[in-house]
């Protein structure tokens, strides 16, 4: 028995001295090893149980340790770079869980109509972009808003007035709308005998029959058959413009919300050359009547790109509705001011075969759902591909994007079947050039249901927030006000528009960050600011979390990515 007793007080000895060996030696290599670049006096925000802390250091491309100002600064050494946060915030690098880069890229070298929120506007920003560009063939832009034209759709008598010289075509703020002028109608042969192609509707004259110049969803492709073709340069070059205004607003990882699989080569060009810069999550877009040869195409890149932390595979798209401004969203009862449920790209047999399909061969699937019975359609086929196929090996986290209006008896069935309500916060606002239309068409008590973001984490839904750039703003700034106030940025209404939807700060901001990386299977590597994740950070001008801060009067200061600064304020400042 004595014997025994000497054994294991032996064992315990040499265990606890090897124990505190390896805390010694962790603690010699953090203070022995290079530490690149230290931030400190910062109001550091982790994203880990609240936890909060003064300062940050780097090795590399991963967090070294967060701690107090006296820890972190006793890391520093003669090649230590250091960055005062001079008191501000210091956050997780944002993760954008909706966007579309490519084609934000490529809007930035046409007219933005974003800021023309009055028909003289509109007109006067068409007109002197034309007179200011008489050597293109095509005059294109985005950005208009339903609101500003009688009956909120445009015509293209008053685009011919504008551009009447050569074809003019502009998409909608939304993307789901397109204004072409008589041109641009002639261009790709539109005429009052042109059948409305499958899942679009060419709007025509109720007494003339005459295109109006308004085409919608699938409708916008005829035209787009004809535009101008991209070549693979300026793809490229629009993927830069959009990555430095996605550094520009401390974002440094996005979930491109579809796309072609071709796509792939080009981030993976940029890649290669140094230049991406930007942890890029790429869905690939399928379409109704999908085939087992279409997924194989598709698991080809999922298998280069597999679980990669700068570019990967592993997600498909689905387009199931259409928005409410354009009364395409499906609804489960008629929209309130037009005798239609809207449109559904998928019959449930359909959409049930194409989930199922892709969950049982471990694809993640977003799914565009907008109206009430475009969300509860996809929920049905979520739940129908749980019961039929075993569990991937790495789970389900099945998406939804956007959630506009939601049935309440289908708020709870996020957390049961662990399904992501990915929203773009700032599609929420209630300014009137973005919310008076959508009011309009859905009616009380419908539009007392919108984007009900406290309703569904707390029902259990796992939220990730995105932009849906180039629809409205990459910034992050404005999806966190509008969840966090429901009020428009210049405040309206006073107390927010469905206050009880509101979400505190860190919720708002683990929207963009932690649930973001959740929502991309990316947890183990970022989304927090903890030794080990990956060096992704942005400073802030000022302390957001500060009792009376008003968020829209911070800017970012600073982006970080991958341990190397890509964004600095101050330098861009100088070179502006």
């Amino acid at each position: 028995m004595a014997s025994r007793i000497t054994t294991f007080l032996i064992v315990l000895i040499v265990t606890g001295t090897l124990v505190a060996g390896l805390i010694v030696g962790a603690q010699r290599d953090e203070a022995d090893g290079p530490v690149d670049l230290i931030i400190t006096n910062g109001r550091v925000y982790t994203g880990r149980d609240g936890a909060s802390a003064e300062a940050v250091a780097v090795r590399g491309n991963k967090i070294l340790r967060v701690g107090s100002n006296r820890e972190i600064k006793r890391l520093r050494r003669p090649q230590t770079v250091t960055r005062d946060a001079h008191g501000a915030t210091v956050l997780p690098g944002f993760n954008d869980s909706h966007i579309h880069l490519l084609s934000g890229g490529l809007s930035l070298a046409h007219l933005d109509l974003l800021g023309a929120t009055t028909l003289e506007q509109i007109q006067a920003a068409i007109r002197d972009y034309a007179a200011a560009h008489p050597e293109w063939a095509w005059i294109r832009g985005r950005g208009w808003y339903y609101e500003p034209f009688a009956g909120g759709l445009p015509t293209r008598q008053q685009l011919d007035l504008l551009v009447p010289d050569r074809p003019a075509y502009f998409t909608a703020y939304d993307g789901h709308t397109a204004w072409a002028n008589s041109k641009a109608l002639a261009a790709a042969g539109i005429t009052r005998r042109t059948p409305n192609p499958k899942n679009g509707t060419i709007v025509k004259d109720a007494r003339t029959g005459q295109p109006t110049g308004v085409l919608k969803e699938a409708a916008m492709s005829l035209v787009g058959k004809v535009l101008p073709p991209v070549t693979r340069d300026e793809r490229l070059t629009a993927l830069r413009r959009a990555r430095d205004v996605a550094h520009a607003q401390g974002v440094t990882s996005v979930q491109n919300a579809g796309g072609s699989v071709d796509d792939f080569a080009l981030y993976d060009e940029l890649r290669k050359q140094g230049e991406l810069d930007l942890r890029v999550y790429n869905a690939i877009s399928a379409a109704p009547g999908l085939t087992d040869a279409e997924v194989t195409k598709f698991e080809a890149a999922r298998t280069e790109f597999a679980d990669d932390p700068v570019l990967k595979a592993g997600a498909v798209k689905l387009m199931l509705d259409g928005v409410v401004e354009s009364h395409t969203a499906a609804m489960l009862e008629p929209y309130a001011n037009r005798a239609t449920k809207g449109q559904i790209n998928f019959t449930q047999a359909e959409l049930d075969r194409v989930v199922a399909m892709l969950d049982k061969r471990g694809w993640q699937i977003f799914i565009h759902a907008i109206g009430d019975r475009g969300i509860r359609s996809a929920l049905d086929a979520f739940e129908r591909a749980a019961r039929a196929n075993p569990p991937p090996s790495r789970g389900r986290r099945h998406r939804i994007e956007h959630i506009e209006t939601i049935d309440p008896a289908d708020i709870p069935r996020f957390g049961a079947l662990g399904a992501i309500a990915a929203q773009q916060p700032y599609h929420g606002s209630p300014a009137p050039n973005q919310i008076d239309v959508w009011k309009a068409n859905l009616g009380e008590p419908r539009a007392s249901r919108s984007w009900m973001y406290n309703s569904l984490l707390s029902g259990g839904a796992h939220i990730a927030f995105g932009s849906d750039w180039p629809v409205v703003s990459l910034d992050p700034r404005l999806g966190l006000h509008v969840a966090t106030t429901r009020t428009s940025l210049d405040g309206i209404p006073e107390g927010g528009w469905i206050p009880t939807e509101r979400l505190t700060l860190a919720q708002a901001i683990d929207g963009y960050t932690s649930a973001g990386a959740w929502a991309s299977f990316d947890e183990q590597r970022k989304g927090t600011l903890a030794p080990g994740m990956l060096a992704d950070i942005v400073i802030l001008t000022s302390d957001i979390f500060e009792p009376g801060a008003r968020l829209l009067d911070s800017q970012v200061a600073l982006t970080i990515f991958d341990g190397r600064v890509v964004f600095d304020r101050e330098q861009a400042g100088k070179t502006e």
